[in-house]
């Protein structure tokens, strides 16, 4: 069951029409996606071994190293060769996205500040064609190995892993490109049906997030972006931080072009050339907003 004060803050926000489309696509069983891993691989060779295994897969048009798989779920994908050795990543496909937004290129300098299990962070090392400076953040100590273990995985490099919580960043520090995929409530994904999806765990990562931009703002090098995002769908977490937030720094959305992203249901979103996905059975809900520090 989708709690009601969560309902009430989807009417409030999107209307009621809008809110139960929201509400039926949570409902809906997600298929499984992987995002081919160009380190090791290529999304032809991937493709060759998936049908030899009998695995029906479909492209996504807007990322050729994404596929949809259409017959099986998690635990047999989990038993592949192309797993095991790190050639593929099982990947929401709105979690690629902000990746794919960053546009991390090689040599650059890169701060994911909240980086744990590693598939944004090996996403930058592939799009980056492993040349790219990384700095990879998390502070609980068993998700770093868990962050270690799929960075060792995939083949990815140049990756420092610091077990650090981003807030404590040196304001010394400084960065081409941050990415932070900040820590949220969930309520794009199947959270909301969690016992611990409540108004004060929104409460307590709204509180959370505004730190964590205030930081990512400061240590950002003048005139270069950054991506946030966050697998939530209400305002709190997504448009409201950004408005309260961007002024001190003096740092203003950069568009994002929508038609990029040629096959996916949009929420509408108060700040223009941000991002917001509809959940439904491909896409988790996901905001995501491309930030110059001018």
């Amino acid at each position: 069951m989708i709690p009601d004060f969560f309902k009430e803050l989807l009417v409030k926000q999107y209307g009621i029409e809008v809110a139960n489309k929201i509400v039926e696509g949570l409902s809906k069983e997600k298929y499984v996606t992987i995002r081919v891993n160009t380190i090791k691989t290529s999304p032809e060779e991937i493709k060759e071994e998936l049908d030899i295994e009998g695995i029906k897969h479909k492209d996504v048009e807007w990322y050729k190293d994404a596929l949809i798989i259409e017959n099986v779920k998690e635990d047999k994908i989990r038993e592949l060769e192309m797993y095991k050795n790190g050639k593929i990543y099982m990947q929401n496909l709105s979690s690629m996205i902000p990746v794919i937004i960053l546009e991390p290129k090689e040599k650059e300098n890169i701060l994911d500040m909240a980086s744990a299990p590693g598939g944004k962070t090996t996403q930058i090392s592939a799009m980056s064609n492993n040349e790219s400076i990384i700095t990879a953040c998390e502070s609980n100590k068993i998700r770093v190995e868990r962050l270690k273990y799929n960075i060792q995985k995939q083949g990815a490099q140049r990756i420092g892993v610091m077990k650090e919580d981003a807030r404590n960043l040196s304001d010394y520090f400084s960065f081409d490109n941050i990415l932070l995929d900040a820590p949220c409530s969930g309520s794009g994904t199947e959270n909301v049906f969690k016992e611990n999806f409540r108004k004060e765990l929104i409460n307590k990562t709204v509180r959370l997030q505004e730190q964590l931009l205030s930081k990512a703002l400061k240590i950002l090098k003048q005139g270069k972006t950054m991506v946030y995002s966050t697998c939530s769908i209400l305002d709190k977490e997504n448009e409201e931080i950004l408005k309260k937030i961007l002024p001190k720094f003096n740092a203003k959305i950069e568009k994002i072009d929508k038609e990029k992203f040629k096959g996916i249901n949009f929420l509408d979103t108060e700040l223009d050339g941000t991002l917001c996905i509809e959940p439904n059975e491909f896409y988790e809900g996901f905001f995501v907003a491309k930030i110059r520090k001018m």
